[in-house]
Parts: C-alpha cells; sequence; structure tokens
C-alpha cells in the first residue's frame, strides 16, 4: 500500500489511520518506535491491543472494515468474536488439501463464536504463464473446493468458494514496493480475480448505511 513508515495522526485521544488508494490502514507497526523491534504480547494484552485499534481509530463512515488475522485460532480470533459479535468471517486457503484442516479450524472457532462465515478465498491458486496462457498448479489443487465443502457441513448451510487467485510475481513485487497489482496492472488475471471477490463482498442483503460498528468491551 506504499505505507512503509507511515504514522497514525494523533487527535486528542483518538488517531486518524493513514490512507492509501482510498483504502485506510493500521497495524502494531505503525506504532513501533524502530521497525525492527519485536512485538510480543500475550492474551489478555493482545485483546486490548485490538480493542483499542478498533475503538480509538477514527475510521469515519467505512464501506468494509476488514482485519487481517494470522492464520489458525489463537486468541485474537476469539477476542474478535468478543469484540465484534456481529463480524464475518472470510477464510483464506491455499490449494494444497491438508490446507484445508487448518483453514476449517479457523472456521470452526468462528461458528463456536457464532460468527457468520461468508465464504472462502483460495489464495496462490494455479499459476497462468504470461506469453502462453497455460494454467499449472504449483501448489496442487482442490484445498479451496474442500474447505468450503467443510465448512459448509460444519456450519449447515452453503458456504461458498468466492475466488481463487492465481499465483503471480507481480502480486509480490506490487506488495513490496507500494503498488497493488489491482492498480498496477487492473486487467491481469490476478488482478481481475481479486476484483471478482470483491464485487461478491460487496452485495448486502440490506443496507449497512449508519449501522455502527457495535463494539463490545
Amino acid at each position: 500500500m506504499g505505507l512503509v513508515g507511515a504514522r497514525p495522526t494523533a487527535i486528542d485521544q483518538m488517531f486518524i489511520p493513514p490512507e492509501s488508494f482510498g483504502v485506510k490502514t493500521v497495524s502494531m507497526e505503525m506504532f513501533k518506535p524502530e521497525r525492527a523491534d519485536a512485538v510480543a504480547y500475550r492474551g489478555p494484552l493482545l485483546h486490548r491491543v485490538l480493542e483499542q485499534l478498533l475503538s480509538d481509530a477514527y475510521w469515519g463512515d467505512l464501506d468494509l472494515l476488514l482485519l487481517d488475522l494470522p492464520p489458525g485460532t489463537g486468541d485474537l480470533a476469539i477476542s474478535l468474536g468478543q469484540l465484534i459479535p456481529t463480524s464475518e468471517i472470510l477464510v483464506v486457503t491455499t490449494p494444497q488439501i491438508a490446507a484445508a484442516e487448518v483453514a476449517e479450524r479457523a472456521g470452526r472457532i468462528a461458528h463456536q463464536m457464532h460468527q457468520r462465515v461468508i465464504g472462502v478465498i483460495e489464495n496462490m491458486s494455479a499459476f497462468i504463464g504470461p506469453s502462453c496462457g497455460e494454467s499449472t498448479a504449483l501448489f496442487g489443487e482442490g484445498g479451496g473446493e474442500e474447505t468450503a465443502a467443510r465448512l459448509s457441513t460444519l456450519v449447515g448451510a452453503d458456504v461458498p468458494l468466492l475466488g481463487k487467485i492465481p499465483f503471480a510475481p507481480e502480486l509480490r513485487t506490487g506488495g513490496d514496493s507500494g503498488a497493488p497489482i489491482v492498480a498496477a496492472l487492473p486487467e491481469s488475471p490476478t488482478a481481475l480475480a481479486i476484483k471478482a471477490v470483491a464485487d461478491k463482498l460487496i452485495i448486502r442483503d440490506k443496507s449497512l448505511l449508519g449501522v455502527r460498528l457495535g463494539i463490545s468491551s
């Protein structure tokens, strides 16, 4: 996002997140004195940090608030269910069938916290050759479908596979340089796949206009 070194702007007891490409972003990285400093928090402190990042930031009017959580079933996933009970979960997996087991556990925690699992995304899907257009399954196949099937059985409702994001070196280089692939190469297969997933996520059963985030402390 091109925000390396960016800092939030403090106003009274709140802060305004930095913005890039129309997206407001905040992370613990922005609050560390030095970028190389390590952050090692235990459960209760992690809960408090997440609460502060949610409640002390001035987000303004949002279309969506996305939280990128670490893989697995750790304290942050449980804290999110407690802080925002109405939050919805999007499970990201990879093509390997073995990855479906890990992704299913994340969905299981969400289900136990009474959060709705709205879909699955398969990341690092097949590599599409830039010259020949041929698709090669570098990391296996079927992980996304398997995860969606397992979660559908778990929750007793359809959990769709929202899309497969093709593996592309430009996705990594764009992330490193601060130029998202959807902006730098908008017509590439990877960018089109990402935008197709986004189009599915913005469709809502009812308007969220004026709905408050509803953070429970």
